[in-house]
């Protein structure tokens, strides 16, 4: 049955409207970063700056080390990325295809732990790593990155191995393959798109985070992207908006550039396995 023409019409229009109410702060920022200081105090702010200027880049990059923030939140969030891969793949695997105890165990504990709030755990994670000899350092915060992110990762991840034939397994057994060369030969590259989706998750969520990075690092050489816009912000409150703007635009870049390179293969790999029989 075809949809009436009146209820498409308003599905694109929400669609729109959902694509204008996520681009508006982009593209805002976007202007902000361009205009120079006297169109950023002006009382009738225009979309498109009338006098472009790249000399908030140039402050800003004069103003604070953004380079290498930008390298310590790169290393931070590729690292935790990656570990809570590595981790929750044969996690989630495991609870899935063997229903015992502990895998309830761990399903409950996806659950409960993204009810817990930043301030709640970051005292027990502070003394952990002070233990550990890992405060004030880029491997203490990937820990934190790992740890916070692998329960929605092992909860995505679980959901595409539910989606994996379990025949296919079967199929390898009789011609002899064990758990491992089947999770690795056979399960793993069915679970492509969700191993990537996963860890695109993962590197966003930890390229964005700012709470344990201003808690943990207190070196300034090793403090991460979004800990420095905050040095852009002055004692009474102030914001230097311009150079601001222009940082927190170079910031939003890599997680861009990551997605954009990544959603071909997950937007692929989910036609693709709505296809097979």
């Amino acid at each position: 049955m075809r949809t009436p023409a009146p209820a498409r019409a308003a599905q694109y229009l929400a669609l729109l409207a959902y694509l204008v109410f996520l681009a508006f702060p982009f593209l805002w920022l976007l202007s902000t970063a361009f205009k120079p200081p006297r169109e950023l105090g002006s009382p009738h702010p225009t979309w498109i700056p009338k006098d472009p200027t790249l000399d908030n880049f140039r402050q800003a990059f004069d103003e604070q080390p953004l380079l290498r923030a930008g390298a310590n939140s790169l290393l931070a969030a590729s690292g935790a990325a990656v570990l809570a891969v590595l981790i929750a793949t044969p996690l989630a695997y495991a609870t899935t295809r063997y229903r015992s105890r502990l895998g309830r165990a761990l399903t409950g504990w996806v659950v409960v732990s993204q009810a817990f709030p930043f301030v709640l755990v970051i005292i027990p994670l502070f003394l952990v790593l002070k233990n550990l000899r890992l405060i004030d350092s880029v491997p203490g915060l990937v820990l934190v990155y790992v740890v916070w992110a692998l329960p929605f990762a092992l909860w995505m991840l679980a959901g595409y191995v539910r989606a994996v034939p379990a025949e296919l397994e079967e199929a390898a057994a009789v011609d002899g393959a064990g758990r491992l060369r089947t999770l690795v030969s056979v399960t793993a590259p069915l679970l492509a798109p969700g191993i990537v989706a996963t860890a695109l998750f993962a590197f966003v969520t930890a390229w964005n985070e700012f709470f344990f990075a201003l808690v943990l690092l207190k070196t300034p050489e090793k403090q991460t992207l979004p800990v420095v816009l905050t040095h852009f912000i002055g004692a009474e409150g102030v914001a230097d908006l311009g150079p601001l703007a222009a940082a927190a635009f170079l910031a939003t870049l890599p997680s861009l550039v990551v997605f954009a390179i990544v959603q071909r293969r997950i937007t692929g790999g989910m036609l693709a396995g709505a296809v097979k029989s």
